[in-house]
């Protein structure tokens, strides 16, 4: 598929369902719906609906179930590599998770050592994202149109030209208020690309099951990640299975 305003081609995804994939991984370690939830830093809810092909996580949330999982993000999306230290406005591929309203072009590249994940969100008119918190710090720059970010409760306006630079592990989320796009420079120390796994750098504390017995996920404080999409039926009842 062809972006009609870069002429960018969009990065497909798996043919098989991200939440089924999820959802099997999970069961293959003996997780509780809850134990990746309190995690991943998201709600249950938000977890049964993307198993469940209800809503579609956002790169960052996705990322962080993943970590979970005992895996790495690319293990369910096919994003840009990042070869090269220099990126072309009208060369970077735009893509999404899944049916995300969300799209994103990858800026920042891949080396030894690196630490800072670079991209360029395209956030549509009214989107809200699914409060999360994780570790790590990240920044939103706002190249073009408006959003309210909330850590923690407080609301803060950005407009073109502002920026916010926050812990992660507070809980936050975004939302488009306007009726109109919005583009925003995200960066964030989260491995949102799975570059730490390509380099044999993934961190040990993911959860694995070993000779019959599990290790649970560490709890993280509940909070949000860049952009994830709110369904409307998020406070709807959920299985936990």
């Amino acid at each position: 598929m062809t972006d009609t305003t870069t002429g960018a081609e969009t990065v497909q995804t798996a043919h098989v369902p991200l939440g089924k994939r999820l959802r099997e991984r999970r069961k293959e370690l003996g997780f509780t719906l809850k134990e990746v939830a309190d995690a991943a830093g998201l709600s249950v809810g938000f977890i049964s609906q993307i198993e469940r092909a209800i809503t579609t996580p956002s790169l960052s949330s996705l990322a962080s179930v993943a970590h979970v999982l005992g895996t790495d993000v690319s293990e369910f999306l096919s994003q840009p590599r990042g070869d090269t230290p220099a990126t072309r406005h009208n060369e970077r591929p735009i893509y999404a998770v899944g049916g995300n309203s969300l799209t994103y072009e990858r800026i920042s590249a891949s080396f030894p050592g690196n630490v800072l994940r670079s991209v360029i969100i395209h956030e549509p008119p009214g989107h809200r994202s699914e409060p999360i918190a994780h570790e790590g710090e990240e920044i939103f720059f706002i190249l073009d149109g408006s959003i309210t970010v909330e850590v923690e409760g407080e609301r803060t306006i950005l407009e073109a030209g502002d920026s916010i630079h926050f812990p992660s592990t507070r809980t936050h989320s975004t939302w488009n208020h306007t009726d109109r796009p919005a583009t925003i420079l995200h960066t964030c120390t989260m491995d949102v690309f799975g570059d730490e796994h390509a380099t044999g750098a993934a961190g040990s504390d993911l959860a694995v099951r070993r000779n019959g017995s599990r290790k649970k996920p560490p709890v993280r404080q509940r909070g949000l990640a860049t952009g994830d999409h709110l369904s409307a039926n998020q406070n709807k009842s959920t299985r936990e299975d």
